[in-house]
């Protein structure tokens, strides 16, 4: 079954929308400056009202290992996904399941992704984060190509309610990311939007390998 993250949340009710919706897991911007950035306080206070089974991921930047292990233990989060320049020692040591997000141009990604022992990678747009424009799609062929090799694929960059559902049959990704895709402004996500997404996704998963 695909899984369905959605990032950038930044309150308890985008967060109960989203796993009421059906989502696994939620992402938390711990990066400055960004539009969706949360400190920890705000969100362990979203992450403590979680259920069970819906894994908090804290996104992170070329931080510092003791400042993310810090940040991890103060909101109890369930996942690291690692967005910047980090080299693959960088993510060594960590108890958390890691995620290494690649910025895809062109099939060289794809090798990059020899060098890192992760849990998963989460395939990006080498655009900047998105300040509520729309984010140009990757290439899910070259994402089924990962995948064919072997690597845990989260499709990221440019899906919408529209679009996830061909993204998922042409790729058949581990999990699908969205962000901006299903939000109303940076930080605010839609409600329609959100339930769309997850449906489009659930409903194109059946009969794929």
């Amino acid at each position: 079954m695909i899984r369905i993250k959605i990032c950038g949340i930044t309150s308890a009710e985008d967060a109960r929308l989203c796993w009421e919706a059906g989502a696994d897991a939620l992402g938390f911007i711990f990066v400055e400056g960004t539009p969706r950035h949360v400190t920890p306080a705000q969100a362990a206070a979203i992450i403590a009202g979680l259920p069970p089974f819906v894994t908090p991921v804290g996104v992170f930047w070329d931080h510092a290992t003791g400042h993310v292990k810090a940040v991890a233990e103060e909101c109890g989060l369930g996942a690291l996904q690692f967005h910047g320049e980090e080299a693959p020692e960088d993510l060594a040591g960590y108890r958390l399941p890691t995620i290494k997000t690649i910025k895809v141009e062109g099939p060289e990604a794809l090798r990059r992704m020899a060098r890192y022992q992760v849990s998963a990678f989460l395939l990006d747009s080498p655009a900047r984060w998105s300040e509520g424009e729309a984010r140009p799609p990757i290439s899910w062929e070259l994402a089924r190509q990962a995948r064919e090799a072997g690597r845990r694929i989260i499709l990221s960059a440019g899906l919408t309610a529209d679009n996830v559902a061909e993204a998922v049959c042409a790729a058949t990704p581990y999990a699908v990311d969205v962000n901006s895709g299903v939000e109303t402004q940076p930080g605010r996500k839609d409600p329609d939007k959100v339930r769309r997404f997850i449906a489009s996704a659930l409903a194109a998963w059946p009969g794929q390998p």
